[in-house]
């Protein structure tokens, strides 16, 4: 009986220390994960929706660090360099959800590439440029006639409305 117990008590810190290294790999911070998007596993979760900005979203992951709730956003590609901005701002959007959400600023939000993790600052500054954006997309919306951004070819290349656009590279 106590051989049994050996085994099982060496194969649950065996188990511990793997989930810890793959923990460590995966660059998500310390904390406890109390969401995660679960489109991969079933049933999907209502997402974050702000009536005023009208913005809705679901961050990939909400990691708990005490009272403070840290959404974390998982690219399958390598990084570059610097986090796009595309994937900044939609982080930012995670963390004004997440604000609007609990009541509570999450000091930052976790940006992770397949091989790069970038902890992007949320504040005051970071939650008025999100608040701009919005509103510049909203004023571009209520245009007839609002010219594509082309500074990407690749981009181009790879949109859903190519076939349709009369302004592609």
């Amino acid at each position: 009986m106590i051989y049994i117990a050996l085994v099982l008590l060496v194969i649950a810190l065996v188990l511990f220390w793997r989930s810890r290294r793959v923990r460590q790999k995966s660059g998500l911070p310390p904390g406890r994960i109390v969401y995660s998007d679960p489109k991969l596993w079933g049933k999907s979760e209502k997402p974050f929706y702000d009536v005023e900005t009208q913005l809705t979203g679901k961050p990939d992951y909400l990691i708990s660090q005490g009272m403070t709730l840290i959404p974390v956003e998982v690219k399958s590609h390598y990084a570059p360099a610097e986090p796009y901005p595309s994937h900044v701002y939609q982080l930012l959007a995670y963390c004004f959800l997440v604000e609007q959400e609990t009541g509570q600023t999450p000091p930052h939000g976790i940006l992770q590439y397949r091989n790069r993790t970038f902890e992007i600052e949320y504040g005051g500054q970071q939650r008025t440029a999100l608040l701009d954006l919005l509103e510049e997309m909203r004023e571009d919306a209520r245009l007839k006639d609002c010219p594509r951004s082309h500074e990407e070819r690749i981009r181009c290349q790879r949109c859903g409305f190519r076939h349709v656009c009369d302004q592609k590279l």
